[in-house]
């Protein structure tokens, strides 16, 4: 964005980026297109791509500027509108942003989030042989700037979309904190017996190695066949566009910055696995489509939880910043079965007294494994009795991220008591009675 002075004048002299522009400067005069500035620029530089390619940045101080023609604007995409009706089943699909919706707009040299689903469309028009999809442009926004105020919008989304007679709903969305939001709708969305689909892109749509339109066709797929009533995620099984993975929602986890195949399911298999000629294999025990009459999204959060990490050498005193904070909920993520310090030999480095102290003052306090496969467990060691008795509610085979979640999802709707008792119990599949040898994936 340029400066409140650049701005207010091309507001007023009607000059938008994209326009065919002349700049007198001091000592040269200046035709071409107007660019956007780049975020680390000078916000009183004028930048604008000249005929021969170049772009330049031109001094706004004592320049003239004055529009002479009306240009492309940037990072403007094409659209295609989907074909609707028809005796396909119906599919709502709901866009959030993400690498999914990502294009390099080649005036500019950035990469920008597609405005509207249509631009993602416009790649892939065979999904209108599939379903009958129905596009819903919710936002676009980077998965690192999602929070728990945009699940609840997307529960909602996902809500109304049942109710206006969707079969299923894909939900597109950026790949780095998908698994929180999957989480969160398995949650929020658990009375709902219909296929809810997450997926997203490791590379932006514009890239010849681009797995998203793969991606979306798996999982249109998924939400207009499938049998499945629950959330998950469906993206690449491997590096491969052979097989894709339905991953159950609280069971998934990002496990690589950028394969393809980077999510994993975490202590469960994948519930099925899709081809792109329209076969579905079901590999796992899962909850079936059927009717959801009178199902609401349960969208409460309590946004006072937090995840701690505890490491060698970490200070106990992180327990008291967050109780100092007014937080009503801890999920730790210890090493092992579930271990913080507590019996050190150096004063002041047990965790074990802040921990009791916290959930004392009323914190509920979680404890998960960094080692994300197995489980944890309060009865092997000493130290871990220590903890269980300080209070700390261990969360059987819970994936940290999960855990987080769902206190959150059970402080926001239910009363502290039931909370506690709530969390290490199983909802959505959270959780499973025993831990399997096999589900260890290297």
């Amino acid at each position: 964005m340029y400066s409140k002075r650049i701005n207010d004048f091309l507001k007023s002299a009607g000059i938008g980026i994209g326009d065919i522009v002349r700049i007198v400067s001091k000592e040269h005069t200046y035709e071409g297109e107007l660019m956007p500035r780049s975020e680390a620029g000078d916000d009183n530089v004028v930048v604008i791509k000249l005929p021969n390619g170049y772009n330049v940045g031109i001094s706004f101080e004592g320049a003239r500027m004055e529009k002479i023609g009306s240009g492309e604007r940037v990072h403007s995409f094409p659209k295609l509108e989907l074909k609707r009706g028809g005796s396909l089943p119906r599919v709502s699909l709901l866009y959030t942003g993400g690498t999914i919706g990502s294009k390099l707009d080649y005036k500019t040299g950035g990469v920008y989030m597609l405005l509207k689903p249509e631009e993602l469309f416009y790649e892939v028009p065979e999904i209108s042989s599939i379903a009958d999809v129905e596009p819903i442009n919710l936002m676009s926004i980077a998965s690192e700037d999602m929070s728990p105020a945009e699940w609840r919008v997307i529960a909602n989304a996902a809500e109304k979309a049942f109710e206006d007679g969707a079969r299923g709903v894909v939900i597109t969305h950026g790949t780095d904190t998908m698994h929180y939001t999957s989480a969160a709708l398995s949650f929020m969305l658990k009375d709902f017996r219909a296929p809810v689909v997450l997926t997203g892109a490791q590379r932006s749509s514009d890239r010849g190695s681009s797995d998203a339109f793969t991606n979306l066709i798996a999982s249109t797929m998924m939400a207009a066949k499938s049998d499945i009533g629950e959330v998950g995620i469906c993206m690449h099984n491997s590096p491969s566009d052979d097989l894709f993975s339905f991953i159950r929602g609280t069971r998934a986890r990002k496990m690589h910055t950028s394969r393809r195949d980077a999510f994993r399911s975490i202590n469960n298999s994948a519930i099925a696995y899709a081809k792109l000629d329209g076969r579905i294999e079901y590999k796992s025990e899962h909850k079936r489509a059927g009717r959801s009459d009178g199902a609401k999204a349960i969208t409460g959060f309590e946004t006072k939880v937090a995840i701690v990490k505890a490491y060698p050498g970490s200070a106990p005193d992180i327990i008291e910043y967050y109780k100092d904070k007014k937080y009503k909920g801890l999920i730790i993520e210890g090493t092992g079965l579930g271990h913080t310090p507590v019996s050190t030999t150096h004063r002041g480095m047990s965790w074990l007294p802040n921990i009791k102290d916290a959930v004392e003052s009323g914190i509920v306090v979680g404890m998960t494994s960094q080692c994300l496969y197995g489980r944890v467990n309060p009865n092997v060691y000493r130290n871990l009795r220590m903890l269980s008795g300080a209070g700390v509610i261990y969360c059987e085979d819970m994936l940290p991220e999960t855990a987080y979640v769902k206190l959150g999802w059970l402080l926001g709707n239910y009363k502290r008591e039931e909370a506690s008792t709530l969390l290490n119990r199983n909802l959505v599949g959270e959780i499973k009675e025993r831990s399997m040898v096999d589900e260890f994936l290297v």
